[in-house]
């Protein structure tokens, strides 16, 4: 094979700086039969990297429970998808961007949730709504924060928000609900989860499989810049140092107006029956999206690199392969019919250039003005990567729990005051000025926004007619603080909260998305956390018939050394069947009964910090959680003739609600 000449040998020194092992290193010369160029040793690195090929994560992945009656599409495609009824099906999908919202919080944020409505419209759906789970550092000084900590943090968060408002204003989707928590582990190590839910006819599906030898493959969106090269592929695949910040250059920047035009684009471009596959850009750019297509379609795919749109000079094959410039797709088309998905895209003012074909024979075969950069078998490289059995182990007996803290409700204490302190506390107090930054209301669907309910509700119009089908609940949830303590026990109530606060709104719950945020795999302590997390969420979602339909890991989300709490993000889809239904938070009327349905469970213990100014609630033990109780209560049908549909709250882990 003639490669293009490179200016650097690769050396298992620099195989190292990429971050492959010597035995990932020895594997891909296997693979290739040879030393890999400087181009192949970067697409393998990002392939090969945590955050793109779950190599840590993918054993365990394994027990969660991802089939179900009502499941489309698992694990395994750019989003999972459900059935809704009326040929109707949901998309939806919660990712992580915490690395990168700490290198520059605000184009962090907003690249993250531009990434995820991506993987929706890829999927052939409209997005309809967006939500977050945001975890940071404590934003007042006390006895565990700084006041520079502190000072940081508040940036990283007005940052964050900033972002998440900045892009979904921009681009057209309402941001309907979410959660945001306050803890010293998450200071410096900042969690930015979005997820995304869209809607489409079942038959208007499309899947990233490039079939079909000799059909053109096309490029379409932004032009492709320097920015993002080992970005989220691989700022999410280490821990945080001391020179992270000076990682910027490595944080993509999002332009939503442009994705707004990219959606539009797409949905036309897909109903015109002339495209056969279509793959966002993500992580690992152009590299994840030419290899994964050609993988899953069983099929080899050739691209020239110098037909591909740039907005910068100069730029080698590595640079392109690697970038991760933002709001660019990655689509095959029907040989001889290439010329209607090109019109389309100039009709919206977007770049569309054909760059190459698929092909035979299995290999992923990069050219860049006609001489081959990069030559790799396609189905290796994204599916025989390392997967990693790493040693589990429980941590030490931690000192008793809750020994900083003093009894909410001890013999002598003045409860009032303690009430006040406890509300003021910013993980309580109320996170109205975030969520006023949001459009909550555009396309006029939101039937209940944040605070309004215990979940978000949205309402299901046919894409096609508009007309009106039902609604759909979400809700976002997780505690850290729970899963620390015990990440099993913890994981079942994030699980069986988010049914809860699904339930409460009126809707049904029927499946699951989830974001595992955790620290370094390489630590067996975190490794064992994150199996009890997985059992854990695995026993709920069983009880509840709710199934996984995908998600994403984030590991390495520690600082110095310093881990976050293991901190699993559950995100809950409900069905509603009659939109004017929906139950809200608000007690009605005067006179109305408040019933207790459940309480906290013995042994739980609310408490205040001893000192500091950031007052939160903790738990010296984890209250006990009986999913065989929960799941009827979560699913059980409601009597529209008694009426008996008053205001519900779900059980509360003090939310600012």
């Amino acid at each position: 094979m003639a490669t293009a000449t490179t200016e650097i040998r690769v050396t298992p020194e620099i195989a190292e700086e990429h971050g492959l092992t010597a035995e990932e290193y020895a594997r891909v010369k296997q693979i290739l039969g040879r030393e890999p160029n400087i181009t192949e040793l970067g697409i393998f690195s990002v392939m090969w990297s945590e955050h793109c090929s779950y190599k840590s994560s993918k054993v365990h992945l394994k027990r969660l429970p991802t089939r179900g009656k009502l499941v489309v599409q698992g694990p395994g495609e750019n989003a999972g998808v459900v059935d809704i009824g009326d040929g109707l099906v949901a998309a939806f999908k919660i990712e992580s961007h915490n690395h990168p919202s700490y290198v520059e919080p605000f184009q962090g944020a907003t690249t993250g949730v531009g990434g995820i409505l991506r993987d929706i419209f890829t999927m052939g759906a409209r997005p309809i709504a967006v939500l977050d789970s945001l975890r940071f550092g404590e934003i007042t000084a006390g006895k565990h924060t700084t006041e520079e900590e502190a000072r940081k943090n508040r940036r990283i968060l007005d940052g964050v928000i900033r972002g998440i408002g900045s892009y979904g204003n921009c681009f057209g989707v309402p941001t309907i609900g979410g959660e945001v928590a306050f803890e010293p582990c998450y200071s410096q190590n900042p969690l930015v989860n979005a997820l995304a839910l869209g809607i489409a006819r079942k038959e208007d599906l499309f899947f990233a499989k490039a079939k079909g030898a000799g059909n053109p493959v096309i490029y379409v969106g932004a032009k492709t810049g320097r920015d993002g090269i080992h970005g989220a592929s691989l700022l999410a695949s280490a821990e945080f140092t001391e020179e992270s910040q000076q990682k910027r250059p490595n944080v993509q920047v999002g332009d939503p107006f442009m994705e707004k035009l990219l959606l539009e684009a797409c949905l036309e471009a897909m109903q015109t029956g002339a495209v056969v596959a279509i793959q966002d850009m993500g992580a690992a750019g152009l590299t994840c999206s030419t290899v994964e297509m050609a993988s899953r379609g069983g099929t080899g795919i050739e691209i020239d690199l110098a037909k591909v749109p740039q907005r910068e000079t100069g730029m080698t094959p590595y640079e392109i392969m690697l970038s991760e410039s933002q709001e660019r797709m990655l689509l095959v088309a029907e040989k001889g019919r290439e010329h209607e998905v090109l019109a389309v895209f100039k009709k919206w003012g977007l770049d569309a250039v054909v760059v190459g074909q698929v092909n035979e024979g299995g290999m992923a075969r990069i050219k860049n003005n006609g001489r081959v950069a990069a030559e790799i078998p396609a189905h290796p490289l994204a599916e025989e990567g390392p997967v990693y059995h790493r040693p589990s182990r429980a941590p030490a007996p931690r000192a008793e729990s809750g020994k900083d803290w003093f009894s909410f409700a001890a013999e002598g204490s003045d409860l009032t005051q303690n009430f006040v302190k406890l509300l003021a506390s910013p993980a309580i107090a109320s996170k109205r000025w975030i969520t006023e930054q949001y459009d909550t209301s555009v396309r006029t669907n939101t039937l209940a926004g944040p605070g309004a309910s215990d979940a978000a509700v949205v309402r299901i119009k046919d894409p096609r007619t508009n007309a009106i089908k039902r609604a759909l609940a979400l809700s976002t949830d997780s505690n850290g603080r729970w899963c620390y303590l015990n990440p099993r026990v913890g994981a079942m109530h994030a699980v069986a909260e988010a049914a809860r606060n699904v339930a409460a709104s009126g809707a049904r719950p029927i499946a699951a998305t989830n974001c595992l945020n955790f620290g370094s795999p390489e630590k067996p302590e975190v490794m064992w956390q994150f199996s009890e997390v997985i059992d854990g969420i695995a026993e709920a979602c069983n009880a509840l018939g709710t199934p996984i339909t995908g998600g994403n890991v984030s590991f390495y989300n520690e600082t110095l050394g310093k881990s976050i709490f293991p901190t699993p993000v559950i995100g809950m889809l409900g069905i509603l069947d009659d939109v004017s239904r929906v139950l809200k938070i608000a007690f009605g009327n005067d006179g109305d009964t408040i019933v207790l349905l459940d309480g906290f469970g013995v042994g739980a213990t609310l408490g205040l910090p001893a000192g500091g100014a950031s007052p939160a609630p903790t738990l010296g033990l984890i209250p006990r959680t009986d999913l065989g109780n929960q799941s009827p209560a979560c699913h059980s049908e409601r009597s529209e003739e008694s009426g008996l549909v008053p205001p519900v709250i779900a059980s509360r882990q003090f939310s600012s609600s």
